[in-house]
């Protein structure tokens, strides 16, 4: 290990973070009911230009005025290279009230974008004597991102959290795909003569999962686009979890109940998780290292694995 130790990430649940676009007030009072750990309300790519402005107001108002429980709230404001993203960020702050938690900044591709960002959020808190401080997550989105990542991760004590952004990524890498998150019909390999299809964000997602477990920071998978297919949900969240992910985006409701299906470990997995510490405590008191359990050896590393999945289960039923 070392000697610089990695900063523990929010103690949070955030094992769904559902999205609305923010010119369908309509849907919030429903999205506060659901079972999501976090609630994106959208400014950005679910809003139409000319919608932008209402869209703002409609979430200005909602902020205060709808109940959201215990919830993460979180508003997505627009890219930087956009003319509407200042304003989002000064209307929310001076007019939104003290309930919203983090905004999320798309389309992040350098650790100077989160400085602009923070700048101007600092500025506006301090004018309106604000308290509380807004956090950030951002979703990388774009080659110069993935890139970064490592450095933006570092960019603000702001940070709460990442994501990869799976469309908007493909179309900056050139990839030959239209699809959003999950397995792509040419991305396969031939193993006597069977096809095997692989996963084409493995590699971005466990950069994700490296920057955000070094400074201190959740990584969450994006968004999976065909909210029909709820196995190709499952899945390509089974994936994300096993990575070190800790939770999933859901854009349509459906996706809810899937996402905080995986992202809660089961009975059987906390049950097992309890039984090694138990184990190890059990090899401590008798001076020892390392023990076997049920057939395979475990130790030191096996306690802070086991420790992982309790703490999620524990975060879980808090939520």
């Amino acid at each position: 290990m070392s000697f610089r130790l990695q900063p523990a990430a929010p103690a949070r649940p955030n094992r769904c973070q559902l999205f609305g676009p923010g010119s369908r007030p309509a849907l919030f009072a429903k999205m506060a009911g659901s079972a999501a750990d976090v609630v994106n309300l959208d400014l950005e790519d679910s809003v139409a230009p000319a919608d932008k402005p209402q869209a703002r107001a409609n979430i200005i108002e909602a902020i205060s005025a709808v109940d959201w429980g215990r919830k993460t709230l979180s508003v997505r404001i627009n890219a930087l290279d956009t003319p509407w993203w200042y304003r989002d960020v000064v209307d929310l702050l001076e007019q939104g009230g003290d309930r919203l938690d983090q905004i999320m900044i798309p389309k992040v591709g350098c650790a100077e974008d989160i400085y602009a960002v923070d700048a101007l959020v600092t500025a506006v808190e301090r004018a309106m004597g604000r308290t509380r401080p807004i956090g950030f997550e951002v979703i990388i989105e774009s080659a110069a991102g993935i890139s970064h990542v490592e450095a933006i991760a570092a960019a603000s004590p702001r940070l709460t959290a990442m994501s990869l952004g799976a469309a908007d990524f493909a179309a900056s890498m050139g990839m030959q795909t239209t699809g959003i998150g999950g397995t792509q019909e040419n991305y396969y390999m031939l193993q006597n003569g069977a096809r095997h299809w692989s996963d084409p964000w493995h590699w971005a997602q466990a950069a994700v999962v490296a920057a955000c477990r070094t400074h201190g920071i959740l990584p969450v998978d994006g968004p999976f686009g065909d909210f029909s297919d709820d196995e190709g949900f499952r899945a390509q969240a089974r994936r994300s979890a096993t990575l070190g992910m800790v939770g999933k985006w859901a854009i349509h409701p459906r996706q809810v109940a899937l996402a905080n299906e995986v992202f809660t470990p089961s009975a059987a997995q906390v049950a097992e998780a309890r039984e090694i510490l138990s184990a190890m405590a059990e090899a401590k008191a008798r001076g020892e290292g390392a023990t076997v359990y049920k057939g395979r050896l475990v130790d030191i590393a096996s306690i802070k694995q086991a420790e992982v999945i309790v703490k999620q289960a524990e975060m879980a039923e808090s939520a």
